[in-house]
C-alpha cells in the first residue's frame, strides 16, 4: 500500500513537470479597453469662405488681327509660336479688289469733305450779304429813304438765306457721314494691312495663333492671327451677383493652373459693375505676378476668392462634425471617455469649419473614429503612426456598418 502511494505522488509530480514544459508560455496581455480614436487640440485660427470659379489665362497686351473681307493668302512668313517684332510682315493677301474699294472710298470721303467746305463758304457768304442788306435797309429806313415793307423784305431774305444754308449743309453732312462710314468699314477690314496686301504685326510678342495658309482663303469669321505681349499675363473670370459685391480692386485670390501644375496668388485689378447681357455674370480681371512663368494664353485656371473672414475663431476639421437631423455635434475626450457635445457652426473653408458655440480652446476633439462613439463610451487615444486598428473600427477591431452606427448621444 505504501508503494502505491509513493507511485501516485511520483506520477502526479511527473505530470506537473510535463504540463509545465508543454504549456509554460506566459498568457498574452489583454488589449486595452475602449474605442481607438485620434484627437486634435481645439485652437483658435482665422477662417474665410472660399469661392471657387474657373477662369482663363491671357496676355495683358494681346493683339487680335481680323481681316473682315475674304481674301486669298499668297505667302506666309511666320508660324504660331514664333517671336515677332512690331512691323514684321506675317503674310501677304491678295486684296486687289478690297484695296481698290478702299482707295475709292477714301477719295470719295475726302471729296465729300472738300465739297462741304466749299459749299459752306459760299452759303456763309450769301448769309453774310443778306445780313448786311438788313442792316443797310434799316439805316435807310431811319432817315426815311426806305419803307418798312423794304425792311421786312430784307429780313425775310436773310431768314431764307439762313434756312437754305442750314438745309444744304445738313445734306452735305449726311453725305460726309455715309462716306466716312464706308471708309471706316474698309479700315476695319484692312487694319494692319499695307497697300501691297502685307499683314503687318502691330506689336512685338509671341504669335500664339496663325490661321493663314499659303494658297488658301482666310476666314473672316475668326482671327487670322493673335499676338501676345511678353510683359504681363492676366486671368479673367466671371462671378455671380452674390459674389461681386464682396470683391474689390487690390484684393487677392489663389490661382491654380493645372496645365503646368502651378499655384500663385494674383491681385484683383478690376471688377466690372455691369453684368454681361447673355450670361448675367460680372467680369473680374486679376494680374499675374511677374515672376510666374510658363503661362500661355488660353490655359484654364481655378481661382479661389476668400471672403467673409473671421479671425480668432474656433476652427476644427469639417469631418469631425457629425449631423443628426438638424443637430450638429462632436465628441471630445475627457477622463478617458467620449463626451457628446452639440455645436453651432459658421463659416466653412477648405476642409475646416468655424464653431460658434459648444467648444473652447484646449479641448481634445475626436477627429478619427467619432462615428463609432456614444456619450460616455471609453476611448483610447492613438496616433496615426502607431495605430493598427482602422479609424472606423470599434473596440473589438471589427468595422461597424454605417447603418449600424449608434445615434448621437446614445450609449
Amino acid at each position: 500500500m505504501k508503494y502505491h502511494r509513493i507511485a501516485a505522488v511520483l506520477t502526479a509530480a511527473a505530470l506537473a513537470l510535463s504540463l509545465t514544459a508543454c504549456g509554460g508560455e506566459e498568457p498574452e496581455e489583454a488589449p486595452a479597453a475602449g474605442t481607438a480614436v485620434q484627437v486634435e487640440t481645439v485652437s483658435a485660427d482665422t477662417i474665410s469662405t472660399e469661392n471657387k470659379v474657373s477662369g482663363k489665362v491671357s496676355a495683358d497686351n494681346e493683339s487680335t488681327i481680323l481681316i473682315a473681307s475674304a481674301a486669298k493668302c499668297t505667302a506666309v512668313y511666320a508660324q504660331a509660336g514664333d517671336l515677332v517684332e512690331a512691323g514684321d510682315i506675317l503674310c501677304t493677301l491678295d486684296l486687289g479688289s478690297s484695296l481698290a474699294s478702299y482707295n475709292a472710298a477714301r477719295i470719295s470721303y475726302h471729296s465729300t469733305v472738300q465739297s462741304y467746305q466749299d459749299q459752306k463758304a459760299v452759303l456763309d457768304k450769301q448769309v453774310g450779304l443778306a445780313a448786311d442788306n438788313v442792316s443797310n435797309t434799316k439805316a435807310l429806313f431811319e432817315i426815311g429813304a426806305a419803307s418798312q415793307l423794304e425792311v421786312d423784305q430784307a429780313e425775310l431774305n436773310y431768314l431764307n438765306a439762313v434756312a437754305g444754308r442750314n438745309s444744304a449743309l445738313s445734306q452735305l453732312e449726311a453725305g460726309i457721314q455715309n462716306a466716312k462710314s464706308s471708309l471706316e468699314q474698309l479700315d476695319t477690314a484692312l487694319e494692319n494691312v499695307d497697300t501691297d496686301g502685307n499683314v503687318i504685326a502691330p506689336m512685338s510678342g509671341t504669335l500664339v495663333t496663325m490661321n493663314a495658309v499659303e494658297g488658301s482663303f482666310i476666314s473672316n469669321s475668326m482671327p487670322m492671327a493673335v499676338i501676345d505681349g511678353a510683359d504681363q499675363m492676366k486671368v479673367t473670370v466671371s462671378v455671380s451677383e452674390t459674389l461681386v459685391p464682396k470683391l474689390a480692386a487690390g484684393g487677392e485670390a489663389d490661382v491654380y493652373v493645372s496645365a503646368i501644375d502651378k499655384r500663385f496668388t494674383a491681385t484683383i485689378r478690376s471688377v466690372e459693375r455691369a453684368a454681361n447681357m447673355q450670361t448675367k455674370l460680372y467680369t473680374v480681371t486679376l494680374t499675374v505676378p511677374a515672376d510666374v512663368t510658363d503661362l500661355l494664353s488660353g490655359m484654364f485656371a481655378d481661382v479661389t476668392f476668400h471672403t467673409d473672414v473671421s479671425e480668432n475663431a474656433i476652427v476644427v476639421p469639417t469631418e469631425a462634425i457629425l449631423t443628426s437631423g438638424d443637430t450638429q455635434y462632436v465628441y471630445v475626450v475627457e477622463n478617458g471617455a467620449a463626451k457628446y457635445v452639440e455645436v453651432t457652426t459658421g463659416l466653412t473653408g477648405s476642409g475646416v469649419t468655424e464653431v460658434l458655440s459648444g467648444l473652447s480652446e484646449g479641448q481634445q476633439l475626436v477627429t478619427v473614429g467619432q462615428a463609432y462613439l456614444s456619450d460616455g463610451a471609453p476611448v483610447r487615444i492613438v496616433t496615426e503612426e502607431n495605430t493598427q486598428i482602422p479609424a472606423e473600427s470599434g473596440a473589438d477591431g471589427e468595422t461597424a456598418p454605417a447603418d449600424e452606427q449608434a445615434p448621437a448621444g446614445e450609449a
